[in-house]
């Protein structure tokens, strides 16, 4: 199969079934079997994943891709034994990184949910023009790149976030920080454009914020 067809909620998913770590493996770049590069999407989507593993407080070095050909059988045996041994350093998933399994579990559903439309902005607005890994990377680490992924997607995926824990119970804005690990004013810029778009409302009786619809 095309590593361009492992779609970014594989990964998600494959993190949230309780995966330490995830090897994606694609042939060299610039050498695809398809001649569709689809080991360059790829690449963008680990790249992109690994932002959003940051931002929801997972070490982005769980997720690794690496490119081989079909004759590279020693070196796929020593990468997978290095990844291996590095996964297992890192430790345990959620757990080394201090994170609640059940406040991750609803990192990595709020993530997942995001994910069509996840797709749709990278194809317009994050799809790097670019045959080599070294622009990709250039690219994606670049100041440009960090505040479209900041403005695009961080800020929804918070949002998105926030939602789920709301659905749960009611929450001030200071109980919605120390879960998510953002800070208050973070948080409370994001429930004014929430309340605005009529997703959430501010109870005053509970002095706390609901879902808007059966809160």
């Amino acid at each position: 199969m095309c590593s361009g067809r492992v779609d970014l909620e594989f990964i998600l998913r494959a993190f949230s079934k309780g995966a330490d770590g995830v090897l994606i493996g694609g042939c060299r770049l610039n050498e695809c079997n398809y001649i569709t590069h689809g080991n360059y999407d790829a690449l963008g989507n680990v790249f992109l994943c690994k932002k959003i593993m940051g931002h929801i407080g997972l070490d982005p070095e769980r997720l690794r891709i690496e490119f081989m050909s079909s004759s590279d059988g020693l070196r796929l045996v020593e990468i997978s034994n290095a990844f291996v041994k590095q996964v297992k350093e890192i430790g345990p998933l959620g757990q080394s990184e201090g994170i609640e399994a059940k406040v991750l579990k609803l990192k990595l559903k709020a993530a997942t949910q995001l994910v069509p439309y996840i797709k749709l902005v990278e194809r317009e607005k994050l799809r790097a023009p670019f045959k080599s890994e070294a622009e990709y990377h250039r690219f994606f680490t670049s100041e440009e790149a960090g505040r479209l992924i900041n403005e695009l997607i961080i800020d929804k995926l918070s949002v998105s976030q926030i939602l789920l824990h709301l659905k749960q119970k009611p929450q001030s804005t200071a109980e919605i920080a120390t879960i998510l690990g953002l800070a208050p004013s973070e948080v409370s810029r994001y429930m004014k454009s929430s309340s605005r778009q009529g997703l959430v409302r501010y109870d005053v009786s509970r002095k706390c914020y609901v879902l808007a619809h059966g809160g």
